[in-house]
């Protein structure tokens, strides 16, 4: 259970569906609601593909490229950093934001909004660490269920919009801000502690 919640808290965090809202509101704003929720539903699962895939193959990954879950972990603190100063600032949606892309279900709503590099590299994390049959599932399980909420949450973007308006979007999203800053700040002290006590590999 400590895994299941550590695991959905982190990957809600670098989803961020939130901060996605203004995104799909512009990017869909020409659809009609089959259309939108057509386009949530796409995206979501793009994105789960994604993470998927790194998630089955990452950790042979590591063991070929000689990647140890330290350096992982640092590698995931700094990127979760980087969003946790995006989040606070709350320029999410211009930062992420690619108007230009022709199938937006993909590109930006699919990758790389919630399956960017910070989502991968959390996942490959938790995948790594997950040594037993129960600790895998706790963490599928909590990716589905970080995944199931962003769907939600982009499903009924229109409504959460009007009644969070811009003041309580950019409340939420700099409080999850704060969340990823201190994960990530705990992702890189537990692997500065581990190499202090056993060394570098």
């Amino acid at each position: 259970m400590s895994l299941f919640v550590q695991a959905f808290v982190t990957l809600l965090v670098i989803f961020d569906p939130l901060a996605a809202i203004p995104i799909f509101l512009t990017l869909t704003r020409s659809q009609d609601p089959a259309g939108r929720r057509r386009t949530a539903r796409v995206s979501v699962l793009v994105a789960a593909g994604v993470v998927a895939v790194f998630a089955v193959l990452g950790n042979g990954l590591l063991d070929a490229l000689g990647i140890s879950l330290q350096a992982l972990q640092v590698a995931g603190g700094v990127l979760l950093a980087l969003i946790a100063l995006d989040l606070l600032k709350a320029d999410c949606a211009r930062n992420r934001a690619n108007a230009g892309s022709g199938a937006v279900a993909f590109v930006p709503l699919g990758t790389p909004l919630p399956a960017g590099p910070g989502a991968i590299a959390a996942t490959m994390l938790y995948m790594e660490k997950a040594a037993t049959a129960a600790a895998v599932t706790a963490v599928v399980l909590a990716l589905a269920a970080a995944l199931l909420l962003t769907w939600l949450t982009l499903r009924f973007s229109f409504a959460i919009g009007r009644l969070l308006k811009d003041n309580g979007l950019n409340l939420v999203t700099r409080v999850m801000g704060l969340l990823a800053a201190a994960m990530a700040v705990q992702l890189v002290a537990a692997a500065v502690q581990h190499w202090t006590r056993w060394g570098v590999a």
